[in-house]
């Protein structure tokens, strides 16, 4: 039997999926007995030369030939944005349309609102693809370690901010420059602040905490700092101390208080995380009775999201034909407690730049002492004339007590600028 698709967008993705449906269709229909043909595909601009060559797809620049069409049974979405493929999805369910969306910040913001529509109307919402291109981490967490109470999350889930720290890495140069290059071969956006700000990884954070520890997360619940600030001397302070700097989202469950953090982190090389490069994603899952897994791919790309999507393109035509729709049902989810600025115990990287004059390194270290904050590592150097430079690796500290130090040298007057500040993975603990 013969199931029509609708197709929402037909940009790198959107191509991707007609390219992998086009070149499986025949094994999909081996594995689920039904025979998915799309039929329509919106689009801004029909003419637009395309990466993908179209056999029985149809072009249309009309949302409702596809979201009023009764015969088509599911929707592809790959818009991306929130408008308007937030009312094209809400449209699709309420028509009993089954929805597959590969659209993080929708699922982040509107998640709920979203899934509740879909119980309501009795069809399945899919959105592996949402967090990890062609990982699959979604249905793990919904599925395969349901029996697990998840602890904790830990990883590298932006591929973009992933290549530039990877790039100054191993040509020594600074942000600016390598963000230039990303964008010039299509790894960056025009505009890059969703990646290099650090929100796309707190949005794919909030999705996965939301799954893993059974809560309503949103990313006003994440605690984002991006990677701007980041530079040629903190990437080869790094490798002095044999660390690489990733941009790592951490989020954790704590007898129901959650800590979700996305932020620069000095990941030591003895540290598997360290071995992520370019635009590759890791993510680690801490269970209680599957202990730890790692799940490791390529984050992002036409054809790797495109198999997630097609993945859950499959589940979808698996479950009409069994008549099983809504198999795993969507959880209402409770509130949790969300604790900021408590991030877990770490070791802290700190660089400061101060007046190069005898008695101040005493004044930091008394500073730190108070703190109770004591130090594993210090390096310094002068760095022009009258200003010294100094990086200190704390041992292992609660992060509330390393803000407490922070703001106690940053009142001290031969203390020129407070850098940067990391936590450190890996390593001696």
């Amino acid at each position: 039997m013969e199931v029509k698709i609708g197709l929402l967008g037909c940009g790198t993705v959107g191509s991707g999926v007609i390219e992998l449906v086009q070149k499986r269709q025949d094994m999909i229909s081996r594995l689920t007995g039904l025979q998915p043909k799309i039929t329509h595909v919106l689009v801004r601009d029909p003419q637009k030369p395309r990466q993908v060559s179209f056999i029985d797809e149809q072009l249309t620049t009309n949302a409702d030939d596809i979201l009023e069409d009764s015969e088509i049974r599911m929707v592809i979405e790959t818009i991306g944005g929130i408008e308007p493929a937030r009312s094209y999805i809400l449209r699709a369910l309420q028509a009993g349309k089954h929805v597959i969306t590969a659209n993080k910040d929708l699922i982040a913001e509107h998640g709920t609102e979203i899934l509740e529509t879909a119980e309501h109307a009795g069809v399945d919402v899919y959105y592996e693809a949402a967090v990890g291109g062609a990982i699959p981490l979604i249905r793990p967490l919904k599925e395969s370690l349901t029996a697990n109470e998840i602890t904790d999350l830990k990883g590298i889930i932006n591929g973009t901010t992933n290549y530039i720290l990877s790039k100054m890495t191993e040509t020594g140069a600074d942000f600016a420059d390598v963000l230039k290059e990303a964008q010039e071969l299509g790894y960056a956006e025009s505009n890059p602040a969703s990646d290099v700000d650090g929100l796309d990884a707190g949005r794919k954070l909030a999705i996965l905490a939301s799954i893993a520890f059974h809560a309503k997360v949103t990313l006003d619940d994440v605690e984002v700092t991006g990677i701007r600030t980041i530079t040629a001397a903190d990437v080869a302070y790094a490798h002095e101390l044999g660390a690489v700097i990733k941009l790592v989202a951490e989020g954790t469950d704590r007898d129901g208080n959650l800590t979700l953090q996305v932020r620069p982190t000095l990941v030591v090389k003895d540290h598997p995380l360290a071995h992520v490069s370019d635009a590759f994603n890791a993510l680690y899952v801490r269970g209680d009775a599957a202990g730890d897994l790692m799940f490791f791919g390529r984050g992002a790309g036409s054809l790797p999201t495109a198999s997630a999507i097609v993945g859950d393109m499959i589940e979808v035509l698996r479950n009409l034909r069994m008549d099983t729709a809504l198999r795993v049902r969507q959880l209402l989810l409770p509130h949790k407690r969300v604790r900021r600025g408590q991030g877990e115990p770490a070791r802290y990287y700190v660089r400061l730049a101060v007046n190069d004059q005898p008695g101040v390194f005493a004044q930091i270290a008394a500073i730190f002492g108070q703190a109770e904050v004591s130090m594993e590592t210090v390096l310094q150097k002068r760095s022009r004339q009258n200003s010294a430079e100094i990086v200190i690796v704390t041992h292992e500290v609660g992060q509330e007590q390393v803000t407490k130090a922070l703001n106690a040298l940053s009142a001290v007057n031969d203390v020129q600028t407070i850098h940067n500040v990391m936590p450190v993975i890996g390593g001696a603990q």
